[in-house]
């Protein structure tokens, strides 16, 4: 029996040590999966697409494609009136649903459980937020989708860069209130306030759509830009501009507050705006609700 040999000189074998990028990685895809799998069980999730997709159903079985409403026939029709109810239903929807999420699981002590998985609090955060992204556009996808589908059968041009430009609409405005809603749950500490502060912040964009900023404004003699600039600041009000914009690039509806956007920012720069500016917004008060949450007392 031969005896092995032993070396003192020999190198250990090198080891394939996980990069901190991959670890990362695979931690964030575990929060995302672990959300995903929490929110398909949840009846918040199924609500949602039934509203979501059942009102385009409702808009394609009622035949408002074939009327002709200022000139809008067709798939466009269709379009223009879906964004505008999504406009009503989604924010809303939303941030009640999402500035109440961390709130129920701190009262019900699920928080305390999922903070014992060894990943770092950033990436529980950031996976949970990403993964609620994914869930609320989902349905908005599968709607518009869906109109396709019923204009193709119907014979109706497909305005495929309106559906792509509505997409990414919606998908800005998603992102902006689930910030807001994130940031809303990291302050509340319990679900009552959590719902009051999500209530008090929707009542207070819509009142600032239109009518009440501009006429308290305007009795204030204020410059014109400076009452559109806080008009537009809305996130609201500008993606409400922005889908009017896609059908009507003069603005016509807008009266004379059109003169003013249209020479600041043109058709397309303002669709950029209208697409930038929330989902910026939306990942800025994440990250505020972020740094609060961590911050305080997590449980």
């Amino acid at each position: 029996m031969n005896a092995m040999s032993f070396d003192p000189n020999a190198q250990p074998e090198p080891t394939l040590m996980p990069r901190a990028t991959d670890v990362r990685g695979a931690s964030l895809g575990l929060s995302m999966r672990l959300e995903l799998a929490e929110s398909l069980r949840s009846r918040w999730f199924h609500f949602y697409s039934a509203v979501v997709i059942g009102l385009m159903l409702l808009l394609v079985t009622t035949g408002i494609s074939e009327s002709r409403v200022l000139g809008f026939t067709g798939l466009s029709r269709l379009l223009v009136t879906y964004i505008q109810i999504m406009m009503a239903v989604l924010p809303l929807f939303i941030v009640i649903t999402t500035a109440r999420s961390m709130v129920g699981d701190r009262e019900a002590g699920n928080l305390e459980y999922m903070l014992a998985f060894p990943i770092s609090l950033k990436v529980w955060f950031w996976g949970r937020f990403l993964a609620r992204l994914a869930l609320i556009v989902l349905p908005i996808a599968a709607s518009l989708a869906l109109a396709a589908g019923y204009g193709a059968v119907k014979g109706h041009a497909i305005p495929w860069t309106h559906i792509g430009l509505y997409s990414a609409l919606l998908a800005a405005l998603t992102t902006c209130f689930l910030g807001i809603g994130f940031l809303i749950s990291s302050l509340a500490r319990s679900t009552e306030v959590a719902l009051g502060l999500s209530l008090l912040v929707w009542m207070v964009l819509v009142a600032l759509l239109d009518l009440l900023l501009l006429s308290i404004l305007i009795q204030g003699q204020f410059l014109p830009d400076f009452v559109i600039g806080i008009a537009l600041a809305n996130p609201l009000q500008s993606f409400r501009t922005a889908s009017m914009i896609l059908f009507d690039p003069q603005l016509i509806l807008l009266g004379p507050s059109s003169y003013v956007i249209l020479d600041h920012f043109g058709v397309n720069g303002y669709v950029i705006w209208a697409t930038v500016y929330p989902t910026v917004l939306g990942v800025v008060m994440a990250g505020l609700g972020y740094l609060r949450f961590s911050r305080g007392d997590l449980v």
